[in-house]
């Protein structure tokens, strides 16, 4: 029972430092955006987590791990509605799991489940309709990331795909199940929506700069604080050699990452480029997060490096095909949530070509089901509602047409 206690404590503790990444991913996006539409993107984080929570609890969690009742051939299951506790007598059932009780189980889940709509946040931001943006989180957060995170973390097909001697698609803590999953509804999304007025001028992508680096800094910070968290909580247990490696090949990656990704665009730009530097470590972040368990420190430089590389090279391309990504999320989620779930086929416990085989084939399967869904979605209420602000609305910002508010008031009145 002690030691139930002490794993239980660690995962509430996980639980928080999750939760408190929505304040990192919070401030980098208003940081990285103009201070107009700062209310727009601060009133869709607090909807993503509070909805989020509501419908990971009616339907999510039990959509994610449907237990025996795993429907057709694992695809998609469902045990029914809200939560139903095990008990022993009246008790709760403390044999559920050795590294946590069944209450923390939903909490830790759940607070991964907002973050696939947080990721789409950023990338449409200062442009999309909030009545939109929310029928779309309400489907994608409540219906399609469960059933995706059902493939392999809740038994299904995904966890058992055998292709020679691997078995088995792994992703440890979500560079695909989190955020590929949100990035691939980023980037249909985006290229539905359109740039923004002003982003691409006689084919040239111009620069619209944020109105607080120091917010977008101290978010990427809180983000990278929070993945101790998203990466240490999912050891599962507070196991000392695993939760401490983890935690160990979490931060090299996430540190060369930010590193190559600053020496990258220093060598092709000739200015040492802050927001490249921070979407670099994100980038790291994301692409160890795959195989964070099982990769030596080596491994984790090596990933973080390669994923602080992409994200330069993607920032550029996405620039070229003129979609118009505002914090650079198609390159930190997308991209290296892919990088990171390949490298488990590449690198530590795991590698070897068929298990790289394997990874390959569940990045497939992941990305045609995102961008069905995702497309099937804002497709439906583009033709319908309409995802996009008129022109008026948004040179004028979202604040002041879609909120009636303004995020910097007494700036405002020093201004006259």
């Amino acid at each position: 029972m002690e030691l139930l206690t002490v794993n239980n404590v660690w995962m509430m503790v996980c639980t928080a430092l999750v939760f408190f990444m929505h304040t990192g991913f919070a401030f980098l996006e208003i940081g990285l955006t103009r201070e107009k539409n700062t209310i727009n993107i601060l009133f869709k984080n607090i909807f993503i987590i509070t909805v989020g929570l509501l419908l990971y609890y009616t339907i999510g969690f039990n959509l994610m791990y449907p237990g025996d009742f795993n429907g057709v051939n694992g695809v998609i299951g469902f045990s029914g509605f809200g939560l139903d506790a095990p008990l022993v007598g009246n008790s709760l059932d403390m044999a559920y799991n050795e590294g946590y009780t069944y209450w923390t189980d939903f909490l830790f889940q759940g607070m991964f489940a907002a973050t696939a709509a947080t990721i789409v946040s950023g990338a449409v931001a200062e442009r999309m309709k909030i009545g939109a943006f929310m029928i779309f989180t309400i489907i994608y957060v409540g219906i399609v990331y469960p059933i995706a995170g059902s493939w392999q973390w809740g038994s299904g097909f995904l966890s058992s795909l055998s292709i020679g001697d691997a078995e088995g698609f792994y992703d440890f803590a979500g560079s695909t199940l989190v955020h590929s999953v949100g990035g691939w509804a980023a980037l249909v999304t985006v290229w539905l929506l359109g740039a923004r007025i002003g982003k691409f001028k006689d084919g040239k992508s111009q620069a619209i700069p944020g109105h607080s680096i120091p917010l977008a800094t101290a978010g990427v910070l809180i983000l990278w604080l929070g993945w101790f968290g998203f990466n240490g909580g999912s050891v599962l247990s507070a196991n000392p050699e695993a939760t401490s490696l983890t935690l160990v090949t979490t931060c090299l990656a996430a540190a060369a990452g930010g590193v190559i990704a600053m020496l990258s665009s220093t060598l092709l730009y000739k200015n040492l480029d802050l927001t490249m530097f921070l979407n670099g470590i994100l980038g790291g972040l994301v692409g160890i997060t795959a195989g964070a368990d099982q990769m030596s420190p080596e491994d984790a430089i090596l990933i973080g490096a390669i994923a602080g590389a992409l994200i330069v090279f993607t920032v550029s391309l996405v620039d070229k095909i003129k979609l118009d990504d505002p914090v650079g999320a198609i390159a930190v989620h997308l991209i290296c949530g892919i990088w990171g779930t390949l490298a488990v086929g590449l690198f530590g416990a795991k590698a070897g070509f068929d298990q790289f085989v394997v990874q390959l084939v569940g990045v497939t399967c992941y990305a045609i089901f995102c961008i069905t869904t995702s497309f099937a979605i804002i497709f439906t209420l583009k033709k319908t509602i309409g995802i996009r602000v008129s022109e008026r609305e948004e040179l004028e910002g979202l604040d002041a047409h879609e909120h009636k508010m303004d995020a910097y008031p007494d700036f405002r009145l020093n201004e006259h």
